[in-house]
């Protein structure tokens, strides 16, 4: 019975290794097909407007997820806890997460008409964190916003989409 003991934790660290892998290929995957869906709707970080865009109606629009680390990327960020530094395991976690809150922004600006997103805007949050007991779970939260535009059409029925500065189209 002591043998089967020593064998118990590798083989569970393991799986969780697989599983947390798959999962993860699975949503990257995932995330590339959503991403291709949603390339009509053009996001920017850009404050102020050009001056030859002409602006018909804005409103704010949101898209948020939450994302729980697997087993085996908390024990990996635990040991590199114990010697500082970079805990690189938490990388891919936060990608995944700022991709799928950017789709969700896209989707809710889509769904009300909108083509173009500017001031966008990425907030972090970490939600909890596991306990030293082992229970609970650790996750993030990310939270994309900006500001949906819609150009007023005399804009985009003249030559060129209003200008030389602006191709939200293109």
């Amino acid at each position: 019975m002591d043998v089967l003991s020593y064998f118990i934790t590798p083989l569970m660290l393991w799986g969780a290794w697989i599983s947390g892998g798959i999962l993860e290929r699975r949503h990257l995957k995932g995330l590339l097909l959503l991403e291709s869906g949603s390339r009509e709707v053009l996001a920017i970080t850009i404050e102020d407007l050009p001056p030859d865009w002409h602006v018909e109606s804005c409103e704010l629009v949101m898209g948020n997820v939450v994302i729980s680390q697997d087993y085996f990327k908390r024990f990996a960020a635990s040991i590199k806890g114990i010697f500082g530094g970079n805990i690189g395991v938490f990388e891919p976690l936060l990608e995944r997460a700022r991709r799928e809150a950017l789709i969700r922004m896209k989707g809710v600006a889509h769904a009300r008409g909108y083509h173009t997103i500017i001031n966008v805007r990425l907030e972090t949050t970490t939600l909890a964190r596991s306990r030293p007991d082992g229970k609970g779970t650790a996750g993030v939260e990310i939270l994309a916003y900006g500001t949906a535009i819609t150009l007023s059409e005399a804009w985009r029925a003249l030559p060129g989409g209003g200008g030389a500065s602006a191709r939200p189209f293109a």
